[in-house]
């Protein structure tokens, strides 16, 4: 079944296919990255959701000791988070779709690693529950 993205029911089941998926072996360059995510315009009808990332994951709300925060529209966070496109990470940077606050250099570290098999998976998982 189909979950909103960005909904209280997709992030519960969200956190049901992380507990099941075991360890995701995260390169360490993901890893360190702790940033604050703003998406703007959700689908599930909250306008503004907040996250935080850190190890590679994504959890509710934001951290007040993280040093960066990314802000940017539900159409592209789930072009890069759920689908993958990276690319529309890097173009959305550029053109300035995604406002960033505060220390970028993990942040831009990031974008050259590679995720792990398991990563993938997981990502292909979570896709297939988001409409």
């Amino acid at each position: 079944m189909p979950y909103v993205f960005l909904s209280d029911e997709w992030f519960t089941k969200v956190e049901e296919l992380v507990a099941a998926a075991g360890d995701l072996q995260i390169p360490p360059a993901m890893k360190v990255v702790e940033v604050n995510v703003t998406v703007t315009g959700s689908p599930a009808g909250a306008g503004e959701v907040r996250l935080a990332m850190k190890e590679g994951l994504f959890t509710r709300g934001h951290r007040s000791d993280f040093a960066t925060t990314l802000t940017l529209p539900a159409n592209l966070a789930r072009k890069i988070f759920i689908d993958g496109d990276t690319a529309a990470g890097v173009q959305a940077f550029l053109d300035g779709s995604i406002q960033v606050a505060g220390d970028l250099a993990k942040l831009v570290a990031m974008q050259t690693v590679e995720p792990s098999e398991r990563q993938k998976r997981l990502t292909r998982d979570i896709a297939a529950i988001t409409r």
